[in-house]
């Protein structure tokens, strides 16, 4: 049982990561040095007061970078990836009582696939806005994004199992947005030929 909780925290946390990356490794941080998470063995650091202090000057830097215009769309490109990473890293420092063969396998494709899902869906969203707003409208995905990484930070650390259930609802909805997106531009493609 304490494994699936493990699991659960460490989906919660990795869709967080979706959103905006050092948000969660910096409630991690903070979950840690107060007694409310323990973390993988090879990943204690991450509850050191070092992390803390570099992991909530990353947040800062990270939150305000959105604000700023055509740098929001700019850092996009270099956050699926980098979203993926550290899903993976929360993933895999959340679980401990698991052989390391399937921890890894569980951090890279449920973590870093989580991660990246949710991140992909976040880019879409801002590209849309930009498109359509100028980019006037990018301000407010920004508080959405930012707000929502440190809810389901928080919800992954306190009520793992609700973040998980939240996780499948987000990615659901996300998908169907994706692939309604993608139908509509295949379709006027076809028009098109």
């Amino acid at each position: 049982m304490e494994t699936l909780l493990s699991i659960f925290v460490g989906v919660g946390l990795s869709a967080a990561c979706g959103f905006r990356i050092f948000v969660p490794l910096l409630v991690m941080s903070v979950a840690s040095l107060t007694g409310n998470l323990t973390l993988a063995p090879d990943f204690e650091w991450i509850g050191t007061y070092p992390a803390l202090a570099a992991f909530a000057i990353a947040t800062l830097f990270e939150i305000a970078a959105y604000y700023v215009p055509w740098i929001d769309n700019l850092l996009d490109t270099i956050a699926i990836p980098a979203a993926t990473v550290a899903g993976t890293i929360v993933m895999a420092s959340a679980v401990s009582e698991m052989s390391p063969f399937l921890k890894w396998a569980l951090a890279v494709i449920v973590g870093g696939g989580v991660a990246g899902t949710i991140q992909g869906f976040t880019s879409i969203t801002r590209i849309a806005s930009t498109a359509t707003t100028g980019g006037v409208g990018n301000p407010v995905v920004s508080t959405v994004e930012a707000g929502g990484s440190i809810v389901m930070s928080i919800l992954a650390i306190a009520v793992p199992v609700l973040a998980a259930l939240a996780v499948l609802v987000i990615i659901f909805f996300a998908a169907r947005k994706i692939y309604g997106w993608l139908f509509k531009r295949n379709r006027l493609q076809t028009q098109h030929e």
